[in-house]
């Protein structure tokens, strides 16, 4: 079984998967965009669940290592998670922040932003109604970080 650990404590920036192939029927699609000096990531998959996390956790990884810094998860295809998969988000977030970004979720469907909520992670993941929306935040926190 695959699973991602998170762990409050842990600074190194390579979560703990345990190894295990795609189960049969398993599959993951993701599209990725640039949109200034942001990558918008645009989930395809209904069920972002243990199957695929590894995948998903991969390709978000793999993103961050080219230099991106501002990230939107477009989840609006996603309807569907569980406690693996938040864990997997809390441990982006947590990536981009060690690394001197910003993460922002949009357009999440209300059962996904309903299990976000349940867990407490929607008081520190920034969740937007749109992806413009989460793309037009990071030029204003950029220009309140320069006020400050």
């Amino acid at each position: 079984m695959e699973t991602c650990f998170v762990s409050s404590t842990r600074r190194d920036t390579q979560p703990t998967f345990a190894p295990s192939p795609r189960p049969h029927g398993a599959s993951f699609d993701l599209s990725v965009e640039m949109a200034g000096d942001a990558v918008v990531v645009r989930v395809k998959t209904a069920k972002l669940t243990y199957p695929v996390l590894s995948a998903f956790f991969e390709e978000v990884r793999g993103i961050l290592e080219e230099g991106s810094r501002h990230l939107v998860l477009d989840l609006s295809a996603v309807s569907y998670i569980d406690s693996a998969t938040i864990g997997c988000l809390v441990e982006i977030h947590r990536l981009v922040a060690d690394l001197g970004g910003a993460l922002r979720l949009s357009a999440l469907q209300r059962r996904v932003h309903g299990m976000l909520s349940m867990t407490g992670v929607d008081r520190f993941l920034e969740i937007f109604e749109d992806t413009a929306e989460a793309l037009a935040s990071f030029g204003r926190s950029e220009d309140h970080a320069r006020q400050a």
